[in-house]
């Protein structure tokens, strides 16, 4: 005769017990993994993101540009430095460095149609959230000649910023401000230095032009 014996209620249930943990095991690997990767997808981006910002400000550095036009009894037009001008404010934010970096720099010619000199005032500098005390380096940049009655629009560069310290090399040491309309040269070359969320730190250094 065929038998007719079953699985007990403490066999089902160990065997519950078992499936239970080896889906929880499953599911912990699985979700371990999947945030792994969304960390690693971020952590390049924000790389990424340092990378171009880096890049450009060694490119636009060294074009930065600084040319005080005399007059004809020698004497320096005010008009003219001012408008050709590269200058580095020490600032800080919540014990950060902020700096403010502002200069002109010749810039490569647009491939639109549109009116546009190949001059461009260039400013970074440091907007502060007072909720999670994070830093955001913004950028603006206007055309010289053509968008002086424009005013332009800061836009975000970098996000969750723990630090942005520019410095300039006098030819004796590394200087935390500077003004062309006082020094009435451009630095030697500038030292730009990002700090991170976690502390990590990376720098680049360009070398200005001394004129056009």
């Amino acid at each position: 005769m065929p038998s007719n014996k079953g699985f007990t209620l403490i066999e089902v249930l160990i065997a519950l017990a078992l499936l239970v943990i080896l889906a929880g095991a499953l599911y912990g690997t699985y979700f371990s993994v999947v945030g792994a990767r969304e960390k690693g997808g971020v952590r390049m981006e924000e790389r990424r993101e340092l990378s171009t910002t880096l890049g450009r400000l060694h490119d636009e550095l060294s074009s930065a540009f600084f040319k005080a036009a005399t007059s004809n009894a020698g004497a320096t037009t005010t008009t003219t430095t001012q408008r050709y001008h590269f200058v580095v404010e020490d600032r800080d934010s919540f014990g950060k460095p902020a700096s403010l970096l502002q200069f002109t720099a010749v810039t490569p010619p647009r491939i639109d149609p549109s009116p546009a000199s190949d001059v461009m005032v260039v400013r970074y500098s440091v907007q502060e959230k007072e909720e999670d005390q994070a830093l955001t380096l913004v950028r603006e940049a206007r055309d010289l000649y053509l968008d002086t009655s424009v005013t332009s629009v800061p836009y975000p560069v970098m996000d969750r910023l723990e630090g942005f310290l520019v410095e300039c090399w006098d030819g004796a040491k590394w200087v935390k401000t500077w003004d062309t309309a006082l020094n009435n040269q451009m630095p030697q070359k500038v030292r730009i230095t990002i700090t991170v969320k976690g502390g990590e730190t990376f720098s680049t250094v360009a070398t200005p032009r001394k004129g056009i």
